[in-house]
């Protein structure tokens, strides 16, 4: 049976165009926040052009500006981050023969949620033109946003630039608000994940717990209870509330 394999380069750039605009926008935010935490444009430029992941870059942000050790910053990243390991394995199973290990291991490290919905989404298996079509925009859109934010934000005033370090928690709303309006599952896991951090906080005993273990207990307790508590029936998605 012959397979459909899209590996049109041309086409991978246009599908990832849209994915680039709206990484443009989200990392100029990481940019400033960056700045506001007082790290040099080039540093902050680095840390997209080496991660590209949202999420991770935000936590991590938070973790430097904290002062945590590096085994804090590494753990962090692998619980929050853990997830594109197992959209890799997915994607795998779309590339086509032509795809190469250096092309793997290029896709795997540019593996994000809008990526993957994009492979994922589409018929057929994807070659190696087209991955790198589809990842080229994002990528581009994601360090320009950083620099631009960062440059720009160095342009500002002091006062200014400290505000700015609430575009973190901004930044985490949105990506939480609107998708647990539609699943009472997500929005007990933010809101346990919530209580959580309250907790460890206010309770005498573990004030002494660093930022970064914190943040990694949490976020550990509060996935354990939702996939007990709510897990995803198999071979269909949660019902929304």
């Amino acid at each position: 049976m012959n397979v459909h394999v899209n590996d049109s380069l041309a086409a991978g750039f246009r599908d990832g165009v849209p994915i680039g605009l709206g990484y443009l926008s989200v990392s100029v935010t990481f940019g400033m926040a960056a700045a506001a935490a007082g790290l040099p444009t080039a540093g902050a430029v680095l840390i997209s052009m080496t991660n590209v992941t949202s999420a991770g870059q935000f936590a991590g942000l938070t973790l430097i500006a904290a002062g945590s050790s590096l085994i804090e910053m590494a753990l962090t990243q692998l619980v929050i981050n853990l997830r594109y390991a197992l959209m890799s394995l997915s994607i795998s199973q779309k590339l086509s023969s032509a795809v190469s290990l250096w092309d793997r291991l290029f896709i795997s490290f540019m593996v994000t949620d809008e990526i993957f919905a994009v492979i994922a989404a589409g018929k057929g298996e994807v070659g190696p033109r087209y991955c790198r079509g589809l990842m080229a925009a994002p990528y581009a859109g994601w360090t320009l946003g950083t620099l631009c934010g960062a440059a720009a934000a160095g342009l500002l005033p002091a006062d200014v630039r400290s505000a700015l370090g609430l575009a973190i928690y901004g930044m985490f709303v949105a990506i939480v608000v609107p998708v647990a309006r539609q699943s009472r599952a997500v929005l007990g896991v933010a809101a346990l994940a919530a209580a959580a951090s309250c907790c460890m906080r206010a309770v005498p005993l573990l004030r002494g717990v660093s930022s970064g273990f914190s943040i990694i207990l949490c976020t550990l307790l509060a996935a354990s209870a939702g996939a007990f508590l709510a897990p995803v029936p198999a071979g269909g998605e949660e019902e929304a509330a």
